[in-house]
């Protein structure tokens, strides 16, 4: 089997249920706590031992580039202020020279048009795939306990995190069929996009973390538009899935759905709760602001 070498991040989206702060940031550069949501994906991946970071961007995204880069200024002066631990917390944060690469999404036709848009970088070997709107807390990371599963399911496959949810929201996601278990992972019998109330056939959802095998391009090269007038992962997933198997794993972690106001704030209470320079302090806020003793 390959290794999981390279992660695709696609970051094109408008960001628009956070407008008016996304009409000049990317949504990927929100910050929860003192890191921007992309970081903290690509944290992520590095953990997981990706190599080649591949972030799909599109107009007003050249921030996101420029995070991921040296900012000589900026470190000129922190060397001048002695500030050495702000300077060795940017360093860990870079990826290595040659480690990132950008292309662009021109038309926003969905996230399986951003997906295909990286075919070439990509290549012909499985990838992971990270949507950086997801964020995952957890012990292990979540792509890392990812390429355990996928490891020891010991063939071509492709797998896809799913998470447990309430029967009656199933209606709300993409949600996956449950077969034979395989080592850590399960088969997936069916993928359905928001079936209606009551027809879901589990209540395991589709969270934003994949490993796909690269003949998903081909399906995404021919996939015609699905909900919303743009390519669907989804659609192309469920047709690779009549040549290819697809495995489901139910990871160990909490997950904040940061494309809604509602996820993105519980994830900085979250993140911030575990940080043990800011826990003790901003959890006494927290009790004098909701008016708790």
């Amino acid at each position: 089997m390959q290794k999981i070498r390279k992660a695709v991040f696609p970051v094109a989206g408008l960001g628009t249920r956070f407008l008016p702060a996304t009409k000049a940031m990317p949504k990927e550069m929100l910050p929860v706590v003192d890191r921007p949501l992309i970081q903290y994906v690509v944290e992520e991946a590095r953990e997981a031992g990706i190599e080649h970071f591949i972030f799909v961007t599109g107009r007003n995204k050249s921030v996101i580039e420029d995070h991921f880069d040296r900012q000589f200024e900026l470190e000129l002066t922190l060397a001048e202020r002695g500030k050495k631990s702000d300077l060795e917390l940017l360093g860990r944060d870079l990826p290595g020279p040659g480690t990132t690469s950008f292309t662009r999404q021109q038309t926003p036709l969905g996230l399986g048009h951003a997906v295909w848009c990286a075919r070439e970088l990509v290549g012909h070997e499985p990838f992971a795939l990270l949507l950086p709107d997801v964020l995952v807390q957890a012990k292990k990371g979540c792509l890392a306990q990812m390429i355990e599963a996928y490891l020891a399911i010991g063939e071509a496959a492709n797998l896809i995190a799913v998470e447990e949810i309430a029967p009656d929201l199933a209606h709300m996601y993409g949600v996956v069929g449950v077969g034979k278990r395989k080592k850590q992972a399960f088969e997936i019998t069916t993928m359905v996009e928001k079936p209606p109330r009551g027809t879901a056939p589990s209540n395991r959802i589709i969270t934003g973390r994949y490993i796909l095998q690269p003949e998903i391009f081909d399906m995404l090269a021919a996939q015609e538009r699905g909900a919303g007038g743009e390519i669907q992962i989804t659609d192309a997933m469920i047709r690779l899935s009549q040549r290819q198997p697809f495995y489901g794993l139910e990871f160990e972690g909490r997950t904040f759905d940061c494309g809604s106001k509602l996820g993105f704030l519980s994830a900085n209470v979250a993140y911030a709760l575990a940080r043990d320079d800011i826990a003790p302090d901003f959890r006494a806020e927290l009790k004098r602001l909701t008016g708790e003793r």
